[in-house]
Order: C-alpha cells, then sequence, then structure tokens
C-alpha cells in the first residue's frame, strides 16, 4: 500500500509538471490563491497619478501635507549625464595595455605632463620668466605634474597585464609584482625623489626637477600605443620627429641665453644684446647656427669659442640624423607607392621592348591606376599571405561575408563551409569592355561580383545584351559544378565598366566540399541545368534474343532418341534446348493456332500425359519429313 501511495504521488507530481509546461502562467495547486487586487473606481486615480498631480496647493492628503513641508520632493531634478557616468563608473580591476583606449588616453596624460617638464625646465632656468608674481602657477602646474605621476605610479601600472608563458596574467598581486620588478618602476620611483625640499635652502630653482625627466618610458610607450590605433601612423611620426629637431633648437637657445647672461648681456658683438624679445631672438641665432647657415658675428673670449664649436658640432649630427629620420619615415610612408611606380615602369619597358600596340599598353595602365586608386596596393594576398590562418580568417569574414552570404546559391549551406570558401577567393580587376568569359571556353573558375556590373551578350552579332548582372550576383557556377563534362561556357560575359569579381578556382571548391557532403549535396539540387542536360537521354536498347540451337546438336540429339536408355534424361536436355530457341514459350506466339507446329507445341506443353522426345520437338520452325522407320516404329505403339 505504501508503494503504491508513492506511485500515485509521483504521478500527481508528474501531472503538475506537465500543465505547468502546458500553461506557464496558471498558478500552482500548492501555493494558495492570491485575492485580487482591487480595481479602481472609474473617477478615481492611481496613486502614482495623484502624487504627480498634487502640488504644494493641492487637495488635503497626507502625500499633499508632506509635498507642502518638503517642496524639494515634489521636483525631481535632472541629474547631468557626465555625473551619472562617475557615479557607475567601475575601475577595471585588470588594464589590457594593447587594447584599451582609456590607456592610451591616460598616457596622453602623463606624456603632457613630462613634455611640460622637458620644455618648461631650461626655459625656467635660462630666461627671466620666472617672477615672484606667476610663482605659484608655475609650483601649480608642477604639482599637478607630480600628481599625475603619483596616480600613474599607484593605480595604472600596477593594474597592466602582461604575458607569462603564453598566458595572460590578471591577477592583482601578480600584476603588481611584475611591475614592481621591472626597471620601469625604479625610474618612476625616482623620478619623484622630492628634491624641491631644498627650496627652502636655495630658492626655487627649476634645476631641482631635473629627475621628473626620468619617466621618459611613458613617453615612448605612448608613441606605440598611438602608432598602433593610428590608420595613418606615419603622419604622426613625421610630426615627431619635426618636434625632435624643434627640441634641439630649443635647448640650444636657451643654453646661448644662458651663456650670454653668464659673460654679460651686450659685452661682446657674439653674445645677445639683450634688445627685443630675448626667446625669438636667441631662438633665431639657434636655428642658424645647428643648421649652418652662416652669418653670425665671430667668437671673441674662448668660452664663446668653445660654445660655438660644440654648436658647430652638434648640429651637425643632430641636423643629419634628424633629416635622415625623416627621410626613414616618408620612405616608409611612401614605400607601397614606390613599388607601385616600380612595378609599373617595369611593365611599361617589357611591352615597349616587345612593341606592344598602343591600345593595349594604354589599357594596362589604366589596369594599374584604377586598381591602385581603387585598393591601395596592386595584390592583397601578398599582404594576407604573411598572416596566419585564423587571422586571414577574420578579414576574410568581416571584407567579404556580407557578399558572398547573400549569394543564392550558397544559401542554405554549412556556415564553415562558406568561410573556408572565403579564404580561397582572388580579387580580380576587369576593365571597361574586357571579356571575364567566352563561349565554348573550359570553365574552370566560378565569379562573385564584388563592385561594378557585368553584362552577358550573344546574339548573331554577338552584342545583343541579354542580362545586366550587378554586385552579389554570381555567374560560371554551372561550369564549376559539372560532373563528366558541360564544364564548357555558354555565353559571353563583358565587363560593363570597373568591375572588382571574387574568382573561386574548382579545384579549391572541390577541395572543400570534400569535407561537407551535405553543402555538396544541396549544392548539386540548386545547380541550374545546362543545355547539353535538358536533352532528352538516349534510349536503353532491349535485352539481346539467344542464337537458336544449332543445327548439328538438334540432328545429334534426335538420333540418341532412338536409344530406349538415354530417353528420360535427353528428354530433359532437349526440353531446355527448345525453350532456349523459342523464347515465344512464355510469351503468345505470333503463329496461328492451326498450324501444325502451334498444335504439336500446345500438345508437348499442356497435355497432362507423356510425350515422346520426338513429338515435343516438332515445334521447330522448319517441319521435316518423318522416315519410314520412324512411322513404323508408332504404328507398332499404337496397336500394343
Amino acid at each position: 500500500e505504501r508503494l503504491q501511495e508513492l506511485v500515485r504521488m509521483f504521478k500527481e507530481r508528474t501531472e503538475k509538471a506537465k500543465e505547468k509546461l502546458i500553461d506557464p502562467d496558471s498558478s500552482d495547486e500548492d501555493t494558495p490563491p492570491q485575492p485580487p487586487a482591487a480595481q479602481l473606481a472609474p473617477g478615481a486615480q492611481p496613486p502614482d497619478e495623484k502624487e504627480t498631480q498634487a502640488g504644494p496647493s493641492g487637495g488635503g492628503g497626507v502625500e499633499s501635507g508632506t509635498e507642502e513641508e518638503h517642496p524639494g520632493r515634489c521636483c525631481k531634478v535632472k541629474t547631468p549625464w557626465w555625473i551619472r557616468a562617475c557615479v557607475r563608473f567601475r575601475f577595471p580591476a585588470s588594464i589590457d595595455p594593447f587594447t584599451n583606449l582609456m590607456y592610451v588616453l591616460w598616457m596622453f596624460l602623463v606624456s603632457l605632463a613630462w613634455n611640460w617638464n622637458v620644455w618648461f625646465i631650461p626655459v625656467r632656468w635660462a630666461f627671466p620668466y620666472q617672477t615672484p608674481d606667476n610663482i605659484y602657477y608655475w609650483l601649480l602646474t608642477d604639482y599637478l605634474c607630480d600628481l599625475i605621476y603619483i596616480l600613474d605610479i599607484a593605480v595604472f601600472q600596477p593594474r597592466l597585464q602582461f604575458v607569462r608563458g603564453g598566458d595572460i596574467v590578471c591577477d592583482t598581486k601578480e600584476m603588481r609584482k611584475n611591475y614592481m620588478k621591472t626597471k620601469r618602476f625604479k625610474f618612476d620611483v625616482a623620478s619623484l625623489v622630492p628634491l624641491e625640499l631644498f627650496y627652502f635652502k636655495t630658492g626655487i630653482n627649476p634645476l631641482l626637477r631635473l629627475p621628473r625627466l626620468l619617466k621618459i618610458n611613458s613617453f615612448f610607450e605612448f608613441n606605440d600605443r598611438l602608432e598602433a590605433i593610428l590608420t595613418k601612423a606615419y603622419i604622426y611620426r613625421v610630426i615627431r620627429t619635426t618636434t625632435y629637431l624643434l627640441y634641439c633648437l630649443h635647448f640650444n637657445a636657451c643654453l646661448y641665453y644662458w651663456t650670454s647672461d653668464f659673460i654679460g648681456l651686450g659685452l661682446t658683438q657674439w653674445v645677445y644684446n639683450g634688445e627685443g624679445n630675448s626667446y625669438i631672438r636667441c631662438y633665431y641665432f639657434a636655428v642658424k647656427t645647428l643648421i649652418t647657415i652662416g652669418g653670425l658675428p665671430d667668437p671673441t673670449t674662448l668660452s664663446e669659442i668653445i660654445f660655438q664649436l660644440i654648436n658647430y658640432f652638434i648640429g651637425v649630427f643632430a641636423f643629419s640624423i634628424m633629416i635622415g629620420q625623416m627621410r626613414d619615415v616618408v620612405g616608409a610612408a611612401t614605400a607601397s607607392q614606390t613599388y607601385y611606380r616600380s612595378c609599373m615602369d617595369s611593365t611599361i619597358k617589357y611591352m615597349s621592348s616587345y612593341r606592344i600596340p598602343r591600345d593595349v599598353q594604354n589599357r594596362v595602365k589604366t589596369w594599374y591606376n584604377y586598381t591602385w586608386q581603387s585598393q591601395g596596393m596592386l595584390d592583397e594576398q601578398e599582404l594576407l599571405n604573411q598572416l596566419p590562418d585564423k587571422m586571414r580568417l577574420d578579414i576574410a569574414i568581416d571584407v567579404n561575408y556580407s557578399i558572398v552570404s547573400k549569394v543564392p546559391l550558397f544559401q542554405g549551406c554549412d556556415r564553415q563551409m562558406i568561410f573556408d570558401m572565403l579564404k580561397s577567393l582572388r580579387s580580380v580587376v576587369y576593365l571597361p569592355g574586357d571579356y571575364v568569359c567566352k563561349k565554348g571556353e573550359v570553365g574552370r573558375e566560378m565569379y562573385i561580383i564584388k563592385a561594378g556590373e557585368v553584362q552577358v551578350v550573344g546574339g548573331p552579332d554577338g552584342k545583343t545584351v541579354f542580362v545586366t548582372l550587378r554586385a552579389g550576383s554570381v555567374f560560371g557556377e554551372i561550369s564549376l559544378l559539372a560532373v563528366g563534362g558541360g564544364n564548357r561556357r555558354t555565353a559571353n560575359v563583358i565587363a560593363h565598366g570597373f568591375a572588382n569579381l571574387f574568382i573561386l578556382d574548382k579545384k579549391d571548391l572541390n577541395e572543400i566540399l570534400v569535407h561537407y557532403p551535405e553543402s555538396k549535396k544541396l549544392l548539386r539540387k540548386k545547380k541550374p541545368e545546362s543545355k547539353e542536360e535538358a536533352k532528352e537521354p538516349p534510349q536503353v536498347p532491349a535485352a539481346p534474343v539467344r542464337a537458336e540451337t544449332p543445327k548439328l546438336l538438334k540432328a545429334a540429339l534426335e538420333m540418341t532418341e532412338r536409344s530406349s536408355g538415354l530417353k528420360g534424361a535427353l528428354a530433359k536436355v532437349k526440353e531446355k534446348t527448345n525453350k532456349s530457341t523459342n523464347p515465344a514459350m512464355d510469351t503468345p506466339s505470333p503463329m496461328s493456332a492451326g498450324s501444325p507446329t502451334f498444335r504439336s507445341a500446345s500438345r508437348c506443353r499442356y497435355s497432362a500425359m507423356p510425350q515422346s522426345p520426338s513429338v515435343c520437338h516438332s515445334d521447330t520452325v522448319t517441319k521435316e519429313p518423318i522416315g519410314d522407320d520412324e512411322g513404323n516404329g508408332k504404328r507398332k505403339e499404337k496397336k500394343s
């Protein structure tokens, strides 16, 4: 009884579970039904609406009284979006230094702080621009830069992810330990040495802030991160190299003013005379010295000669290095264009040496110019072949998947099969009037239109346009999917304008379809019939009729019938022979029922009494005469 009760309970629970699956909104039987909510009267309003409509002078009620006492609760102040963003912001536990844009922005601030120290420490040391009137502004900016340094050391750098043994480490303790073991941590700490404490003894001397320049690694890291995210990084490289040259001139101008002040302003013809804007005049002297323009007054004292010699040496080496670096930057930026021009020049030289017709040369030049302007390169496969297969597939998916996925031929195919096919596509540019394929050619490729239009032409004159195919269309699939022939082009296809086509080779497609049999079957079903396939299939010939039994074998059988011992066995052999020679035994015979051959065959086949072999042998086409001995033998059998 206990087991039966358990079975009954399990059945009830199963039925309840089924009801829940069928109707999830239905309430559980175990849960007591809640009383329905009281419906509002027609004239009543929801409490929320009452609270909204009731103002400080609204109708009497508890809520309205509260709002009167606290009128600030009645109105809602909209919080600015930046405050809400700051409240919701949560600082990440780990930072990817290569892909995190926030880290790049922070490094930009650190680089600004470092550049402030690099550019203005020499200016404040050499020129009399730091005065008691503006000293607080200089100190405020200095300490703001120091705060950026401290935040970088304490907050950002200990949260940088790093790679160890091929794994990305995101643990907080491990990241902190890794940063503290590096030389960068030591330089960052040394850059914050508080030498400003000597201000109380020596006064405010900007040279005491020279340790701040040790954070130069942050500046170099910012350059690397910025170049990685810029599409035209060579522009930034040119600007950075120009800035290096300007800084050399800036530092030399500061040294020239300090030397002039040390010797005495206006004491000699070589030093700065103190007239005009001091920085502009000294910068002009630095430009003429480092670039070795000439036209400067000759130094007279020993200190002036030493300073001028150092300037000349530094100017020659520094300026040559900057010019060489500038050339490298510009050369790297225009490397692809240089390659394009060299290829075009080599092709033109080749065509000229073989006296290629002028119209062909013009078409080749047009192809070079259009390919370079549209793609920025001559062959994109050379660039993609340098990447791993996974990265090449990711690029192909982003660039070409939106086009290939819309092709009706590949609708319903395996997604991974399309991904594999994307890696095998080749991009080819056709000029206006170029034949993409001609009628009668052996087709080994299929074409997918990426951009532009092509026209299918034919007719008696070969210029009648049957159809115009646009971007996303596919043609040539009949030849590509043909098995055992039928791979001839059935029409001419001409590029109407500049057309960019994807080409899929038949060999590549077959190698891909080996791993996707279901997609292969689907493509076979979608393949349109060619003209040869639309024709009626040839009729299969009927089964050949067996040859007639040789006459020699028939005569031998008739001679052996007379011996009584072999009569039974030979009768079976003869019956099989008659069946092989007369196929009309199984089908109605065309002979008339009154013929003696038909009657003899009927007696042999349908008679219940045993017949002699001689009687059964009478179904042959030619009736042979019966001899006297055979006739006498038959008479004797009748008498007996």
